[in-house]
């Protein structure tokens, strides 16, 4: 016999206790990756909104580079009047900078969750949600002015091509949704850490609200990139 026919028999004792080893684990329910399973399941509901998004984004460009009418410029539909000055996108470059402002207030408050710190947790928490409900109302602002003032409907659109008006009222709109269900995540979710709810279960929870918060931010940067510059 040779030695490689020799080697091969000892490890396939080995690798045959290798595999009885893992399907053991699997089957005693041991807990595979070090991870909650509610950090998972966002995980999973965020991979499944990202599909929906990007179909969103997806039909929206296709519906823009098929229009055979002109498309609005978005430099000017969006553009305000301040002090006698036409400034194109001022509110949506503020609407922006408030979602990535409240990125960085989410990474606080989870950072302080894992400290311990319950104060300053909620602080931040409190800062992401009244951040988020500035962004919110800025949006309403937004809608108000292109229905009433512009003349902007879901079917319609005297600036130019009707399906300007039918995809940024569903983009934006579906996003607004998603950004206030936020804002009431991060207020119920701080109130239970106020009061002391996760005080020996752990702070995940925290850590899966940042992950939905950051995906609501991350969404926005493609939405304006696409639908607002271009």
């Amino acid at each position: 016999m040779s030695i490689d026919d020799k080697q091969e028999k000892a490890e396939a004792p080995i690798a045959s206790d290798n595999w009885q080893g893992a399907v053991s684990d699997w089957g005693a329910d041991k807990q595979v990756f070090n991870m909650p399973w509610g950090k998972l399941m966002m995980w999973l509901f965020l991979l499944s909104d990202t599909f929906v998004f990007s179909v969103f984004l997806v039909g929206y460009m296709n519906v823009r580079m098929s229009s055979m009418d002109s498309w609005p410029l978005t430099s000017e539909v969006f553009a305000l009047t301040i002090a006698g000055h036409h400034i194109p996108l001022v509110l949506i470059a503020i609407m922006t900078f408030i979602l990535i402002t409240s990125s960085g207030t989410m990474a606080m408050a989870v950072n302080y969750a894992y400290r311990g710190d319950r104060r300053k947790t909620v602080m931040f928490m409190a800062a992401t949600a009244l951040l988020g409900a500035s962004f919110v109302g800025m949006q309403a602002f937004e809608w108000s002015k292109l229905i009433i003032e512009e003349g902007v409907r879901p079917w319609g659109n005297p600036l130019g091509s009707a399906q300007f008006g039918a995809t940024f009222f569903m983009i934006t709109g579906f996003h607004g949704m998603h950004v206030t269900a936020g804002v009431i995540f991060l207020l119920v979710i701080a109130r239970r850490v106020a009061n002391g709810h996760y005080e020996g279960k752990g702070y995940h929870i925290v850590e899966i609200t940042g992950l939905y918060w950051h995906f609501v931010d991350l969404v926005w940067v493609f939405i304006f990139a696409l639908f607002y510059l271009w």
